[in-house]
């Protein structure tokens, strides 16, 4: 199974740790993660016009089974994103840290969670991802 993971970009990768504790907790339940800063781009090594990353992500997301979008922070790259998944018909679960989600993106989420720490979040996934 393959899972999409969108979070938040940042050019000096400040959520690098967030990343790989949610790419890492995803594959506990069999995914293989694909999150473009990460896996695409290579944390900056490799870089793409707009028009050939979006078509890289929307690539991604067709061949993935669920997209994850963290919520936590803002960005306007994970609506398009989550939009882009509810238009093909693929599961969209959201997460966030914050309570503070749009009302938008929790319509076409299939599920979401607000999470306190990794127990809330692997409760949640144990039963959203099977």
């Amino acid at each position: 199974m393959k899972a999409y993971l969108g979070i938040k970009y940042h050019a000096d990768h400040r959520n690098r740790d967030q990343i790989n504790f949610l790419s890492s907790l995803i594959e506990e339940f069999d995914y293989s993660v694909t999150c473009i800063t990460r896996d695409i781009e290579a944390w900056g090594k490799v870089s793409f016009t707009p028009d050939e990353l979006m078509e890289q992500t929307f690539q991604i997301i067709d061949d993935s089974d669920v997209v994850i979008i963290d919520l936590s922070e803002k960005g306007v790259g994970l609506g398009i994103e989550a939009g882009y998944a509810y238009s093909k018909g693929k599961p969209v679960i959201t997460i966030s840290n914050k309570p503070d989600i749009s009302t938008t993106l929790l319509g076409i989420s299939n599920c979401n969670c607000v999470y306190t720490g990794r127990e809330d979040l692997v409760n949640f996934l144990k039963v959203a991802l099977e």
